[in-house]
């Protein structure tokens, strides 16, 4: 098979899965359309090694990890995180209850080494699941690396109805309480200020905006994830720590001091290609599962998932409690670590458009539940999972 005819074949793929997703309305998500697929392909014609026939080799896709890290790094606002600071706490906590109950109640079901490899998947999304599906493969656990990107596939699957139905019960309260007239809508919640475009950071402000070019950008972005990595590199005879976590420092720090702009890969128009090769390089994993072994693995992926959101609702609803949000939201928060960005944001807009048709009542609905939902979905995809993954790396 040529170079040209595997990459169109796959990112072909990739499209077929955003349709039915968009169709379904993200009833049948992206991921699991797209991993259906490669299986078929790999069970009929696909070439094991079709992703680096492809162009997409492992060095490359070491490259992507350390830029979109990096990246997510920028997105994480610490006055936002101040503003909602208690949708910071209950996530933390949804989070906190994946990890307990895994480890309390899962491993009556699982053994140990599964529970590890599953639980950093659980709490994020890509990313995690990439790194710990590399790092089960590098220490000899094939059947353990496939579920780790098993469980990235199916979790949406199960996390999308799951928050759309909590976010519907969330939103039909907040409607009632908004009709009688006893609901003000708050202005300091900026719905959409992650998604804004943003202007140069501060340390280049003097500089003519046409000399930030792609280029310029891309360079700093490597810049800050070299110096993590650097710093990874030279702290490891005493202390490890994953290189991948201190990109996402570093990129907090870069953007915080204006070295970085926010999201420099979507400004730089290279979001898109690194998202397309991780995501063919997470459904390549799958050219190890065999029909044999998704049987295998099919009791461990769902116990571990049901497990997994059972501990995240009982932590949440108590931490809700506690805080003084219902039960159903902070069961939405928590569960955007199923998924993250953007997800958070389409499902979230999704529900808004589907209440109500009056534009004031969109507003309210929006304006209560968008910021939460998107720094809850920061806060455990962007930041918490790529800790998580990190430390449990080191424990495989």
């Amino acid at each position: 098979m040529s170079q040209l005819a595997a990459f169109a074949i796959l990112v072909f793929i990739l499209y077929i899965g955003d349709v039915v997703a968009l169709r379904t309305k993200s009833k049948l998500p992206s991921v699991f359309v797209c991993a259906v697929l490669f299986l078929v392909g790999y069970w009929t014609f696909f070439p094991a090694n079709i992703v680096e026939i492809a162009g997409i080799p492992t060095p490359v896709v070491y490259l992507a990890i350390y830029l979109l890290i990096t990246n997510m790094g920028t997105l994480l606002s610490i006055d936002e995180l101040k503003r909602q600071w208690r949708t910071v706490v209950i996530a933390l906590c949804g989070i906190a209850g994946i990890a307990a109950i895994l480890f309390t109640v899962g491993r009556l079901f699982l053994d140990y080494q599964t529970v590890i490899v599953a639980t950093p998947p659980l709490t994020g999304g890509i990313v995690s699941s990439l790194i710990m599906s590399q790092a089960a493969s590098e220490a000899g656990l094939e059947s353990l690396a496939v579920l780790a990107i098993l469980i990235y596939v199916m979790q949406g699957f199960i996390g999308y109805p799951l928050t759309s139905l909590m976010l519907q019960r969330e939103g039909r309260r907040v409607l009632s309480l908004y009709r009688a007239g006893q609901w003000v809508v708050t202005d300091d919640a900026a719905t959409g200020s992650t998604l804004e475009e943003n202007p140069l950071p501060r340390l280049f402000q003097k500089m003519p905006p046409a000399y930030n070019t792609v280029y310029f950008k891309l360079f700093r972005l490597g810049v800050v994830a070299f110096l993590a990595w650097g710093v990874a590199q030279l702290i490891q005879p005493v202390f490890e720590i994953s290189p991948f976590v201190l990109c996402l420092i570093g990129g907090v720090l870069a953007s915080s001091f204006g070295f970085l702009e926010r999201q420099p890969l979507q400004s730089a128009n290279s979001f898109g290609f690194v998202i397309m090769v991780l995501m063919l390089f997470i459904f390549g994993g799958l050219n190890r599962a065999t029909p044999e072994m998704l049987l295998d693995l099919a009791g461990p992926m769902f116990g571990a998932i049901i497990i997994g959101i059972s501990g995240m609702y009982i932590f949440s609803y108590v931490a809700g409690k506690f805080l003084g949000m219902t039960p159903a939201m902070a069961f939405a928060c928590s569960l955007t670590a199923l998924y993250g960005f953007p997800a958070d944001y389409v499902i979230t807009n999704e529900v808004v458009n589907t209440l109500t048709d009056d534009e004031k009542e969109r507003a309210a609905l929006s304006a209560h539940m968008m910021p939460s939902m998107l720094v809850a979905g920061f806060v455990t995809v962007t930041m918490v999972s790529v800790v998580i993954a990190g430390i449990f790396t080191g424990l495989i």
